[in-house]
């Protein structure tokens, strides 16, 4: 069974909010680079809407991407998207929903078929991931920033989950990307 991969951007305050975040090429490289690695990609509503309007348009590149955000665009937008909402009713871009109600059995049919595993995003999706033990990796890149407000992440676990640590990369901006895995 492929992995389960999860990542997200956090402030020194773990905060996710993107708007937290300066924009930093060697990062949207990174992220270009990990996003092409998996089968598929796996987003809840709102993680997938607003990845959708950010990076659907790339010709013409809109006024407020610079050049070397566009990879992570081409990346993103070429990539198989699995949605799990209960009221989309309309998908493209690449993305076919995963009906919510049955979450655990299609994430797992999902990493059966998978030969490089998947990448999940966003903020509430993933608590309910870590709660059905469906993530085999973490990731949080780690940005050098207080925001001082925001969504942290996975607010109302049922129980404490500890997890192993397995990798860092340090990047020039002075973030970090610590990875975990399930210690148990």
């Amino acid at each position: 069974m492929a992995p389960l991969r999860y990542s997200i951007n956090v402030t020194l305050d773990g905060c996710c909010d993107h708007r937290g975040f300066k924009p930093d090429a060697e990062l949207h490289l990174y992220a270009a680079e990990t996003l092409a690695r998996a089968d598929g990609l796996l987003f809840g509503r709102v993680t997938y809407e607003m990845m959708e309007s950010a990076w659907r348009q790339v010709d013409p590149l809109p006024d407020w991407m610079e050049e070397w955000m566009v990879p992570f665009a081409r990346t993103i937008g070429a990539a198989k998207k699995y949605v799990v909402s209960s009221t989309l009713e309309h998908l493209d871009w690449n993305a076919q929903r995963l009906p919510a109600e049955h979450l655990e059995r299609s994430v797992r049919e999902l990493k059966e078929q998978s030969r490089t595993g998947l990448y999940a995003g966003g903020v509430r999706l993933p608590t309910a991931l870590a709660e059905l033990g469906l993530i085999d990796e973490y990731e949080f890149i780690v940005r050098p920033g207080i925001a001082g407000h925001g969504p942290t992440l996975f607010a109302g676990l049922s129980h404490r989950f500890d997890l192993k640590f397995v990798g860092l990369r340090e990047f020039k901006s002075g973030a970090v990307a610590l990875s975990y895995v399930p210690a148990s």
